[in-house]
């Protein structure tokens, strides 16, 4: 069965970094979006990227950054203390592509166009 999703948002933070044990890069962040019907309040939901992605998404990206998120979506089930079921939606990221960013993170002379995605 095929999982992927296309998504065009706005960060809504600075991504934040972490090496897991194997010390392998993972970063996260919040993205906003906006669905036809509901043009007011943006809906947000977090995006995970790993490894070199992740690396990268640290160093270029920041709060406010438009991006195209290309990944698979991934569902997190939990149990509370109180035994109630809950759920929350994350897009694990295996591509970003960079629409409109203020330049952090890029040397003297790069463009968007020659960062390694």
């Amino acid at each position: 069965m095929l999982n992927q999703c296309f998504i065009f948002a706005n960060l809504g933070e600075d991504p934040r970094t972490f090496y897991n044990a194997e010390g392998l890069a993972v970063t996260s962040f919040n993205v906003a979006f906006q669905t036809s019907h509901k043009k007011k309040d943006p809906n947000w939901i977090r995006v995970t990227c790993f490894s070199k992605l992740a690396e990268i998404a640290a160093q270029y990206l920041h709060k406010g950054a438009r991006v195209c998120i290309c990944g698979s979506l991934d569902q997190n089930k939990w149990t509370t203390e109180n035994g109630e079921t809950r759920n929350t939606f994350q897009i694990l990221a295996h591509d970003i592509q960079f629409i409109k960013t203020d330049g952090r993170g890029f040397k003297e002379g790069e463009t968007k166009e020659e960062v390694p995605f």
